[in-house]
């Protein structure tokens, strides 16, 4: 199986699979000498871990980083950071129904079409626990991104939508509520909606909205290896995500020029940031900011019609742990993410430079 690494010159590989013995990494590249509070990585572990809250999966794992190597004396040494995150509340037996037949919008028929084989217990490898690896590597990016500040929220469940724009926000209130929302109305009334939704046995999507502050101007290229482009790789990299804009996205396509051009102030800056603090691939010094959209969980703890692997037509119940909305705990996935693309075009500059 390729495409399990991500990255040029600051790269992680991931491994491990939902019910195996364990998931983790290695990442290649970190430079060395970064001082890393260990406790900032499994804060945000612990953001993305199952069983946080009443409207997350109940799968009980407390999610806790082990480091083997690329660290001494609580800094970088610059050699490859191996780690990796123990399974310790796998339920296998709550898979055991689908072991030959297909969930609707699920990888499970073209992972076993491509590959011939397929661990069917939670989903193997294109589970989504897969991200927890993630998450450790970007908390390490954050910490070489010194001065760079990234915040995502949630900004919308099903048609409950935040209308306001992140600068009108108290971005610090985000952690304040399990949705991830930082408006507590509006908090409130998703996290209504989600329990409803979960008492269904049904699933509901959602958007995350993130903003990296402080970006320097000059990360990203202007042809194939634009900034945006590769922050939507990353985005769309992860479970369940169907979307990304950045900037003014989709809205901007009813503005006439004139209304959407970002004019300068005399220092470089702009008077609006429809660019979304990219422009022609390169970061420009503005807000970067843009918003991701996950499906709804393809597992729905209800009856439904799929076929088994001769195709036959069967009927089928959803069992076991699952999200009600994926949205409250991607936020730190989608922050590691965009930490790991920013750290990566960080080197790809000091390379250039050298």
């Amino acid at each position: 199986m390729a495409g399990n690494s991500f990255g040029n010159l600051f790269k992680v590989s991931t491994f491990g699979e939902s019910h195996g013995k364990a998931i983790g990494g290695v990442i290649d590249g970190c430079p060395s000498g970064i001082t890393l509070d260990l406790a900032a990585i499994q804060k945000d572990l612990d953001r993305r871990k199952p069983g946080q809250s009443a409207i997350v999966t109940q799968r009980k794992e407390p999610d806790e980083v082990e480091f083997f190597s690329g660290i001494f004396e609580g800094k970088t040494t610059g050699t490859p950071i191996g780690f990796a995150i123990h399974n310790t509340n796998q339920k296998s037996k709550d898979y055991g129904h689908i072991k030959d037949s297909y969930r609707p919008s699920h990888a499970d028929y073209v992972y076993d079409q491509k590959y011939g084989f397929r661990d069917y217990r939670g989903g193997g490898r294109s589970s989504a626990r897969e991200t927890a690896s993630r998450v450790v590597a970007g908390a390490i990016a954050k910490q070489f991104l010194k001065g760079i500040e990234i915040q995502a929220f949630v900004s919308q469940v099903g048609n409950l939508k935040l209308n306001k724009d992140y600068r009108e926000l108290d971005l610090s209130q985000i952690e304040n509520n399990i949705v991830r929302c930082p408006d507590q109305v509006v908090a409130s009334q998703m996290e209504d909606y989600i329990k409803a939704i979960k008492k269904e046995g049904d699933t509901i999507g959602g958007v995350i909205t993130c903003v990296a502050k402080n970006v320097p101007i000059g990360l990203g290229e202007p042809v194939f290896d634009k900034l945006h482009a590769e922050l939507g790789k990353a985005m769309l990299s992860i479970n369940a995500v169907k979307g990304f804009e950045y900037g003014s996205g989709f809205d901007g396509v009813i503005m006439k020029g004139s209304e959407h051009n970002d004019q300068f102030n005399t220092d470089g800056t702009t008077k609006t940031n429809y660019s979304g603090g990219i422009q022609g691939g390169i970061s420009n010094g503005m807000d970067i900011y843009f918003n991701v959209a996950f499906k709804p969980v393809a597992t729905v703890i209800q009856g439904y019609e799929t076929i088994d692997r001769q195709g036959n037509k069967v009927q089928a119940q959803g069992k076991g742990r699952h999200d009600p909305c994926v949205v409250p705990r991607a936020v730190p996935i989608v922050e590691a993410m965009t930490a790991l693309v920013l750290a990566d075009f960080t080197l790809i500059n000091r390379a250039i430079k050298l």
